[in-house]
């Protein structure tokens, strides 16, 4: 019955015309994405969504602002400002095509970060009165409504939640943020971000003064030599991530041809992100033509698991719902000092990084074997190198640290590209068992950087016009034992084939293929406990049509296969319809998207990405039998007010509760609203 209903969904929506589509680039991150890079595109589609909001003029673009846009080689940056340099502004987004190496598919991508304007680059001398006049602001609020009731939320007698405080949340099920933004120019920036999650006191309780999180910001750059300022809210990203990284990441599913773009410095925290930020000051100086130099200072409290004045555990996930939750709120702090020098030269890069943070309690999680070398102490430090060197078609790059124990890490690439449509590219990796870092993130397969050698080859060309491929092997070794994994020197490899066809404007299609096999605990039904190699294989398909202008049709469809070795495979099936468009003679954009999932476990779940709200990342992961179905409308007034509503429904065949603990669900259908008010002006 419900397969009948979905079909019926999605010829519904094969029947409406004229509907408009999302923006381009939202489809390359479908495209990109691995599910263990899950986490980075959710920081990353915001990051993207922010750009995409505030596009650069075309004319006047920098090679730094290109450089955010990870689909873009630097080969490709290159030929765009050369390109500028020789024929002079652009008139149209079409005299894309004419650039070398610009292909259909890229076009539409970064045609959603550009607008044609002028070309005189001259600006007037900065004043406050030209910024209080000629500024642009923004006021965003999102609203989620769950439409069932979740355990969390039932009401229970005061006998039981003085035996079981953690079984009913503080406060109610809704989940509420506010952004307000403030730009002039391309050199004054600020915000403020509030934010209250489901379950959080919203103006009662501990609470009363309204949200459970605020940050903001202001960021100055290009003004003079002060090339950026950052004051608040921010994130600092130098070198390629061994010392410091909390902007960008180095993941297996990155393009190949911008895997050796290193971090941004500081840029400005707007996410509702709650973990990963610094809180102080943070600047870069302009020194010589190609010198600069950044400094920064951090001041954080920060949330853990504490005991006796040792902290066990540190807690990022920003929840402050449970009795549990507040035990663990602000119960530390952390004071961060960081410094980078760095040269800019036309066929050389190098910079110095160094890093020193103190806890004012002593950091100790309790001893485990897999986390013997887990960091320890009130007092860390790092330092380390970067550097990059431009051989004709060749490109060194990398980055070698050092923590106070004297453990390496060190990171290094060499890229071949014998022509602008054709990459290849090699890592190695070898980060010591005893590095210690705490805000290092960059080419791993482990979470932490830290036990792991590696050595990957990659291959990305569109040699064939129509045809993209991009091919990669990495394999990986640990020396000690891991998270899930009691053995020592444990080896995997994983492996990723896609073929993407975009022959022009109204047809794409992808075939990806993805293999992984690395060793984890196993546990047989007589409760022996095996290492074994465990294997995970997926196939994806999409097919994205436009018959019409503003009509976009995309179909997926998925499956995985998924398990121990030897011993039975879960297999997990999806298929996807998704619709996106624009009504005709209203100012109302649509889309509906239609999934039926079928898997055998968790372990064979299978993922789904729909349109949401802006800056909001949909992607979805199924396990079980059953139906999801969402609908999303969007009304623009004027293009200073748009008011946007989702809603979204989830049927279960196989069960008649939804998850487990405070959040399960009595039935089988799970469904919720969200709505979006934005102002500009």
């Amino acid at each position: 019955m419900m397969l009948k209903k979905y079909v019926l969904a999605c010829l519904l929506a094969c029947c409406i015309v004229n509907i408009s589509a999302q923006s381009d680039w939202v489809e390359w991150e479908e495209n990109t994405l691995e599910v263990e890079d899950l986490t980075y595109w959710q920081e990353k589609y915001e990051e993207l969504s922010e750009l995409a909001e505030h596009p650069f003029n075309i004319n006047t673009i920098t090679k730094e602002q290109l450089e955010q846009l990870p689909f873009l080689s630097d080969k490709l940056i290159e030929n765009i400002l050369y390109y500028l340099y020789k024929y002079g502004p652009m008139v149209s987004k079409n005299e894309l095509l004419g650039i070398e190496g610009m292909d259909w598919q890229t076009r539409h991508f970064l045609k959603d970060f550009i607008y044609i304007g002028p070309a005189d680059n001259k600006k007037d001398k900065f004043s406050i009165n030209h910024m209080l006049k000629y500024n642009k602001q923004e006021l965003i609020t999102r609203l989620d409504i769950p439409l069932n009731v979740k355990a969390g939320y039932a009401e229970y007698s005061p006998e039981i939640l003085k035996e079981k405080p953690n079984k009913k949340y503080q406060g109610n099920a809704l989940y509420h943020n506010l952004r307000y933004r403030f730009q002039y120019r391309n050199q004054v920036f600020a915000g403020l971000t509030a934010e209250k999650d489901a379950g959080e006191p919203f103006f009662t309780k501990y609470n009363r003064k309204g949200y459970d999180s605020y940050t903001g910001y202001l960021f100055l750059q290009n003004l003079g030599r002060l090339k950026t300022l950052a004051l608040g809210h921010y994130r600092a990203s130098f070198g390629y991530g061994l010392v410091m990284n909390m902007g960008f990441s180095m993941g297996k599913s990155m393009t190949l041809s911008s895997m050796n773009r290193k971090g941004k410095g500081f840029i400005k925290h707007t996410s509702v992100d709650e973990g990963s930020y610094l809180q102080g000051v943070g600047a870069t100086y302009t020194l010589g033509k190609r010198w600069d130099l950044s400094a920064c200072y951090s001041f954080r409290e920060m949330d853990g698991n504490v005991e006796d004045q040792f902290i066990k555990s540190l807690k990022t996930d920003g929840y402050h719902r449970l009795t549990k939750d507040l035990e663990k709120k602000n119960s530390f702090n952390n004071h961060l000092i960081g410094c980078n020098l760095s040269y800019n030269g036309k066929y050389v890069e190098y910079g110095l990084t160094a890093v020193y943070n103190h806890f004012n309690k002593m950091l100790n999680p309790d001893y485990r074997d897999y986390n013997r070398y887990y960091p320890r102490g009130k007092n860390f430090y790092n330092a380390g190198v970067h550097y990059k060197v431009y051989m004709k078609r060749f490109i060194f790059s990398g980055e070698t640290a050092i923590d106070k124990q004297g453990a390496v890490s060190t990171l290094n690439m060499l890229t071949y590209s014998p022509d602008v449509n054709t990459t290849f590219t090699f890592i190695n990796r070898y980060y010591d068992k005893r590095y210690q870092s705490l805000y290092a993130s960059s080419f791993s397969e482990n979470s932490r950087l830290q036990n792991e050698a590696g050595i990957y080859i990659g291959l990305e060309s569109s040699l064939f016009s129509p045809l993209k491929i991009l091919c990669y092997g990495d394999f990986f070794y640990f020396p000690w034992k891991r998270y899930q994994v009691d053995r020592r020197r444990t080896t995997g490899v994983e492996g990723v084939c896609q073929l993407g066809y975009s022959h022009n404007n109204s047809l794409s299609m992808l075939v990806k293929y993805s293999y992984k096999h690395y060793a984890k605990n196993y546990t047989s039904s007589n409760e022996q406990k095996y290492v074994l190699p465990y294997i995970r294989q997926r196939l994806h398909y999409q097919l994205s049509y436009v018959p019409i202008e503003n009509t976009l049709l995309k179909t997926t469809v998925e499956y995985i296969r998924a398990g121990f070795w030897k011993q039975r495979m879960g297999q997990g099936v999806l298929v996807g319809e998704t619709l996106k468009g624009e009504l005709p003679a209203f100012p109302i954009q649509a889309s509906l998207a239609a999934a039926w999932f079928y898997t055998d476990n968790y372990d064979s779940r299978v993922y789904f990405y729909e349109p949401s709200v802006l800056y909001a990342f949909s992607m979805f992961s199924f396990y079980g039998k059953g139906t999801r179905l969402a609908v999303n409308l969007k009304y623009t007034y004027h293009r200073w007010l748009t008011i946007q509503a989702k809603w979204g429904w989830t049927h279960y065949m196989d069960r008649n509760r939804i998850s487990s603990g405070t959040e399960e669900i009595m039935g089988s259908n799970k469904a919720d609203l969200q709505f979006q008010v934005r102002v500009k002006w």
